[in-house]
């Protein structure tokens, strides 16, 4: 019985993964449970078995997504944290695991293209929006970052964090830190005005 169950949960994560690759590649729309089924090398009806339609698929994904953006924050947001340094260390975070995380990529796009499924399931695109708005409106009242539109600019991360899967950011000249982290960290300065932030947040001298 305990095989048993260890089996279903196996291809329950391999389903998943591969649910995830379609639903990057092709959007919700263009996905099929024909071409999940094909990525996993099982048939449509052992697929059956396991999920019962797309649309629980997508709500499997954007759930356990969820989950991923709850546990993110809640390392990083403790208490006595400064709002810029969690709001940095989030942003870093997030553009990682990103890169790394099919299922998470797959749940930003669902969470932007799928309809409204049933029954319904968490919108992890206005979640990580509303933490990040959260993080940066607490940064400008301790004076940590300039006075921008909150929203906006989260909305900007996400848009960019979006891609950037899809870019090879170059090395800064002179060495310094890996290349994605300078990048994130040159656009976070960009967007939030980093200059008023915390000098051991950035590389650059803090203002006279």
């Amino acid at each position: 019985m305990v095989k048993q169950q260890e089996r279903s949960r196996r291809t329950r994560e391999k389903v998943l993964d591969a649910a995830a690759e379609e639903f990057s590649a092709q959007g919700y729309s263009r996905a099929t449970l024909d071409a999940v089924a094909q990525r996993t090398g099982m048939t449509k009806g052992a697929l059956y078995g396991h999920f019962a339609s797309k649309q629980v698929l997508a709500g499997a994904l954007l759930t356990q997504s969820r989950k991923v953006w709850d546990e993110l924050r809640l390392a990083r947001d403790v208490p006595g944290a400064e709002a810029g340094e969690v709001l940095e260390a989030l942003v870093l975070d997030l553009a990682c695991r990103l890169k790394e995380d099919v299922r998470l990529r797959a749940a930003l796009r669902l969470a932007t293209d799928a309809p409204d499924l049933t029954p319904p399931v968490p919108d992890v695109f206005e979640d990580v929006q509303r933490g990040l708005a959260g993080l940066i409106r607490r940064a400008q009242g301790t004076g940590e970052t300039a006075a921008r539109p909150p929203e906006l600019v989260a909305q900007l991360l996400l848009a960019v964090m979006y891609g950037a899967p899809h870019v090879a950011f170059e090395s800064p000249a002179g060495g310094g830190p890996a290349a994605d982290e300078a990048a994130w960290r040159l656009l976070l300065d960009a967007l939030t005005g980093g200059g008023g932030r915390p000098a051991h947040l950035t590389d650059a001298a803090p203002p006279g």
